[in-house]
């Protein structure tokens, strides 16, 4: 079985070298060990020191020379609009407040399909549309530290 050596990040790498696309949602894309078979039958093995987040996009170069692209598999969102700067960080303020992943695409926030916040952005006055598409969250915070933010069991 080949080995993943390494990832290169989407652009970085040569297409002409691409053998294979492995389609992952965006928990998938969140590993550290795991085989995988790509679209066109090719297993791999991804084996590295500590957890990823692959993006839509990446190369996972394999040992035998063959780069597997990464895509992100299209799943249901919500992509989040306003009509200014000022209220599109305060959407943002508030959807962190509650933990929630967001992709910023462009002057637009992408969350997971969820009628609870979708409720909370109109609310806000921000244009909700729900969508189909990959969705690349910002990575998070490091959690190796306490800032003192607890929640009540």
């Amino acid at each position: 079985m080949q080995r993943v050596l390494f990832i290169s990040s989407a652009g970085g790498y040569d297409n002409d070298k691409v053998v294979d696309s492995v389609i992952l949602d965006a928990d998938d894309r969140r590993r550290r060990r795991i085989v995988l078979t790509g679209a066109k039958g090719t297993r791999f093995l991804l084996d590295l020191e500590s957890a990823v987040t692959l993006r839509d996009g990446d190369g996972l170069v394999l040992d035998g020379g063959g780069i597997v692209r990464v895509a992100g598999q299209p799943e249901p969102l919500l992509e989040l609009g306003a009509r200014t700067p000022r209220e599109l960080v305060r959407l943002a303020w508030h959807l962190g407040n509650r933990h929630t992943d967001v992709q910023i695409a462009g002057d637009r926030l992408r969350i997971r399909s969820d009628h609870v916040l979708a409720d909370m952005a109109a609310g806000l006055g921000a244009t909700v549309t729900a969508i189909e598409a990959p969705f690349d969250p910002e990575a998070g915070a490091p959690q190796g530290h306490d800032h003192g933010h607890r929640h009540g069991a």
